[in-house]
């Protein structure tokens, strides 16, 4: 009987007996990827919920499938009707049910014995929905579903039906109610850096673009270095949160436009500065929603009032993540460019020197004047108040 022959790997021969050690090795310790498993669960849940797609989410001897309000569809309402093992609900944050004229602070549900998909549709998206049952506090695995829909950047409404996990087929992604509440939290510091190199602006020939990734749901953050800042020193920062429809096309709904290329003018002809330019849309809330707020705001609605109805509290963004962008350049001490009291808070909060602060203004027309009124008077950004009232519309 002829010996057995070697395993060839490629670069050396590797007896059976040998081959044989290594995986009963392997199958005892399992090669794992990730190593919060949690955290994955988080970010791959994001994409489900993005896709259309039910996610179960498991804490507190509890098990839901969570489906995004925005985009259930009636075939999906009809086959998560058998799988329910209690009493579906509709989960609307607290400023959505304040619009609905149920005074709230916290968010709410109201139970859906039978999965209607109009009925959802109408209660969690319409403007003219009124509230057509009791609505009961929010439990933790409902804020656990509205969690996952803010960060999904989808409207924060959430059909959750309790299930059997068990009776669940192994294609349904599986989060643990912890990890979501741990998210934001974990995600806060975990920024590092992935590209830089020069790149030339009009105005500002000697800046450096710093790619990151990482904050909240992996995206990518990026610093610009304008000249030769001191970084001993206090250094002039603007944290500016991304405005596609102003900083690219030059909306006149808002002076997000002006108040980029003037800060990294204002910076270029001083002694250079660091402009943060954050993936934050709609002041959090995604692309999508802040068009959503738009044709909100085309029928008459403030912006905050506009943001409410679809859902949103007043501002969603976290800055913790960008204190640690400034951290990782090397700063530790801002001379902040802001009119946004959150903003300067909240590098504070983060440990950063804030030696002095800056506003920074941009062209009120006619168009936007309504827009930078309700920042000032609402959420209280320091914006200067004689430009504003010589745009003012006159009342009858």
């Amino acid at each position: 009987m002829r010996p057995a022959e070697p395993f060839v790997t490629g670069r050396s021969a590797v007896e059976p007996e040998v081959f044989e050690v290594v995986f009963k090795s392997m199958a005892s310790h399992p090669f794992e990827i990730s190593t919060d498993r949690g955290q994955t669960a988080v970010e791959r849940s994001l994409a489900e919920i993005r896709a259309g797609r039910p996610v179960l989410v498991q804490g507190q001897g509890e098990a839901v499938l969570v489906a995004s309000a925005e985009s259930l569809e009636p075939e999906l309402c009809q086959r998560l009707a058998p799988v329910a093992c209690g009493r579906p609900r509709l989960v609307l944050a607290a400023a959505r049910l304040r619009r609905l004229g149920v005074e709230r602070t916290q968010a709410g549900v109201i139970c859906c014995p039978v999965i209607d998909h109009g009925r959802i549709a109408q209660l969690a998206l319409k403007l003219d929905a009124r509230i057509d049952a009791p609505v009961a506090p929010a439990a933790a695995l409902d804020e656990d579903a509205l969690e996952l829909m803010r960060l999904a950047l989808v409207l924060p409404a959430a059909l959750v039906v309790p299930v059997d996990a068990r009776t669940l087929d192994a294609s349904i992604l599986r989060v643990e109610s912890e990890a979501v509440r741990d998210y934001r939290r974990a995600k806060a510091r975990d920024v590092k850096i992935i590209s830089r190199a020069p790149v030339p602006l009009e105005g500002a020939s000697k800046t450096e673009f710093v790619v990151f990734r990482g904050g909240e749901g992996l995206r990518d953050q990026v610093a610009i270095i304008v000249g030769s800042p001191d970084l001993a020193g206090p250094v002039a920062v603007r944290l500016h949160s991304a405005c596609l429809t102003g900083d690219l096309f030059g909306s006149l709904k808002c002076d997000c436009g002006d108040q980029l290329r003037d800060t990294v003018r204002h910076m270029a002809e001083g002694e250079g500065g660091i402009l943060l330019y954050l993936d934050q849309e709609g002041r959090g809330n995604g692309i999508a929603n802040k068009i959503r707020a738009y044709k909100l705001q085309a029928q008459g609605y403030d912006t905050y009032d506009a943001d409410e109805m679809l859902g949103f509290d007043q501002d969603q963004r976290r800055f913790e993540f960008a204190a640690e962008m400034l951290a990782q350049l090397g700063v530790k001490s801002v001379r902040i460019m802001t009119n946004n009291p959150l903003k300067i808070e909240a590098l504070a909060k983060a440990g950063l020197d804030v030696v002095s602060e800056e506003r920074v203004m941009g062209r009120p027309t006619a168009e936007n004047v309504r827009y930078l009124a309700s920042k000032r008077d609402r959420a209280g950004h320091y914006i200067d108040l004689d430009p504003l009232a010589a745009l003012a519309p006159a009342h009858d």
